[in-house]
């Protein structure tokens, strides 16, 4: 698919490559629609070898419980997943032969049960074990309803995640998309492997730019369905939408506050594509920057207390950084004459970026504190890349055997799952908070 980047003020910079994508349809309701295949690639430093058993009467339960836990925990880059034989007869009420499992190089083992209850729901149970040590673990029920049972799934593999890491677990998160079939639009929010993909956007007029909200309930985001770009804001429950800043000129690169009070975003209504923050309802706006440059893509420091930006103000597009309240920028990339799209880490220790290399758009990731910069991609066209909430993994967008998809990697690039669409081209990835 042909593609506009989200820079949208029409600067050298800004035309060379993506997508205007998704659109809008007020309050829609949400449709469950496109799938996803993973590849997943590459090998990591350090991995715990797992295995996960299927679950008992799992296809009860119409989804493969142990497969996307097993594909989760294996996407995080964190564990190896050793195989489990199918006749293995292992749940959640199961004592292991510990031996068994050793033979077979397992430091860690689950397994569980997937029944259907008399009200429709589905009782998902699981126990981890510690094969090493030979030791119980813990584990834990829930009720979910048919609908939710790959969520339940992700719930358990974060659990595992935790127990086995002591980091949160990010399966359970989601994220929101675009899509481009057959000449729609469509923005959509999924889980955080992609699937279970639900509308909550659809028309053949572009949008771009999503951006969650910090407490996951709204997404902002860049609509061009009156033929300008106007900054929306929608309640993803409801399908409520209001429109927060058309003034004249472009409106473009929302990013919400760290409090979801207020917004950043760039504006050329006195002329020259500027920063300026607002209210949340579209109030208070306050013009931050002053340059004679064209400033764009604004994001909070996790703290709010800074912003990341991108600016042509010395010759080429560079990222920078500001007080939030005001003040001088200070320069953040040096090599290279073109590096856009900065996404912080949540600890704020790291800035994700695209480069451009000749031809070619790669993702890399820079220790802010040492400016030390590490290339994750191989790929030529990469774009619009997140964070994950626990700052352990990256979602951008790229292009791959002639289609638009999304990837996953760890910070290393060591390990990468490519989610393919077998629906749609798939841009504009934005990765959600934790919600509680």
């Amino acid at each position: 698919m042909k593609r506009v980047k989200r820079l949208i003020n029409l600067m050298p910079f800004e035309i060379s490559r993506r997508h205007a994508l998704l659109a809008v349809a007020a309050a829609m309701p949400m449709i469950a629609t496109a799938q996803f295949r993973v590849e997943i690639s590459g090998v990591g430093g350090t991995q715990m070898p797992i295995a996960i058993a299927d679950f008992r009467d799992e296809a009860r339960a119409g989804q493969p419980v142990a497969a996307i836990i097993r594909a989760d925990l294996e996407r995080s880059g964190q564990f190896r997943i050793v195989e489990a034989p199918s006749t293995t007869g292992l749940f959640e009420s199961s004592q292991p032969v510990f031996t068994d499992w050793r033979s077979r190089g397992a430091d860690a083992l689950a397994g569980g049960s997937a029944a259907r209850l008399a009200d429709g729901r589905v009782d998902l149970r699981f126990k981890l074990w510690d094969v090493v040590k030979g030791q119980d673990l813990g584990g834990e029920a829930q009720a979910v309803s048919a609908d939710d049972v790959r969520l339940g799934a992700h719930r358990i593999a974060d659990t595992i995640y935790q127990k086995l890491t002591g980091e949160r677990g990010v399966f359970a998160t989601r994220m929101a998309y675009v899509t481009k079939a057959g000449g729609r639009y469509t923005l959509r929010i999924a889980d955080a492997d992609g699937e279970g993909g639900q509308v909550a956007l659809a028309s053949p007029d572009p949008i771009i730019s999503p951006a969650w909200s910090p407490n996951g309930r709204e997404l902002a985001y860049v609509s061009f369905e009156t033929r300008k770009a106007v900054v929306w804001i929608q309640d993803l429950s409801t399908g409520k939408r209001r429109s927060v800043a058309n003034f004249r000129g472009t409106n473009s690169a929302p990013a919400f506050s760290p409090d979801g009070q207020q917004l950043a975003l760039s504006l050329s209504r006195d002329g020259g594509s500027q920063l300026f923050l607002m209210n949340r309802d579209g109030s208070g706006v306050k013009r931050l920057t002053q340059s004679a440059a064209i400033d764009t893509e604004p994001v909070f420091t996790p703290d709010g207390t800074k912003l990341y930006f991108v600016s042509d103000r010395g010759g080429s597009p560079q990222v920078y950084r500001m007080p939030v309240l005001g003040g001088a920028a200070e320069r953040v990339t040096f090599a290279g004459n073109y590096n856009i799209s900065p996404a912080i880490s949540p600890d704020g220790r790291s800035m994700a970026f695209i480069t451009r290399q000749g031809g070619s758009f790669r993702l890399c990731v820079m220790d802010i504190a040492s400016g030390a910069v590490t290339q994750i991609s191989d790929t030529a066209d990469d774009e619009s890349p997140s964070f994950s909430p626990n700052g352990r993994l990256l979602v951008y967008a790229t292009r791959a055997g002639g289609r638009d998809v999304l990837v996953t990697s760890t910070l290393d690039g060591k390990i990468k799952a490519k989610l393919i669409s077998t629906l749609a081209d798939v841009r504009e990835p934005t990765w959600g908070p934790f919600t509680k």
